[in-house]
């Protein structure tokens, strides 16, 4: 019997010692894990593949420091909106939409300001140079930029993500 099978037969026999069956339990599990790793990354590809040239939509939520919404509209305006209309001049994202609420709700509840952006697909949802090449065209003093992006963000809260998938009523 060659060594390899002898060691493998030796360590995974269910025996009455607490060695043994310590193993067992670690490589079922193991194989257990290594399978399901398996099954879902095949499952996200096929999904992937099937959705590659669908538009992939994502609604961005802001809840800025009371009595600061205004002066972060404006910089979001003026920093960020010019690099998503250059995506937008180039196909990538299809539609930008920003909305902020008529009315005041309770603070667990509040947001400020929400950015809905429909991708070309979600591949360059979730590219992280999207709009990188456009800064130096858009913006030559960098530094200001960064100050004022700084800033931005200074004034925020709170800001989630939510990807959005139509739902199909008949």
């Amino acid at each position: 019997m060659p060594i390899f099978s002898r060691q493998f037969q030796t360590a995974f026999s269910i025996t009455s010692r607490p060695k043994n069956r310590f193993m067992l339990t670690v490589f079922k599990k193991v194989c257990y894990f290594l399978l399901t790793s398996f099954l879902i990354t095949l499952s996200v590809q096929s999904h992937s593949q099937t959705k590659k040239d669908e538009p992939f939509t994502i609604e961005n939520y802001y809840k800025v420091k009371w009595g600061y919404a205004d002066e972060f509209i404006d910089l979001w305006k003026k920093n960020h909106y010019p690099l998503l209309k250059k995506a937008q001049e180039k196909g990538d994202i299809i539609r930008v939409v920003a909305e902020k609420p008529k009315l005041h709700s309770g603070e667990d509840t509040r947001w400020d300001f929400k950015v809905t952006i429909v991708f070309k697909n979600a591949e360059l949802a979730f590219d992280p140079n999207l709009t990188t090449t456009y800064k130096q065209q858009l913006y030559p003093d960098l530094d200001k930029l960064t100050k004022d992006e700084q800033h931005r963000f200074e004034l925020l809260l709170a800001h989630w993500d939510v990807m959005i998938e139509n739902v199909e009523l008949k």
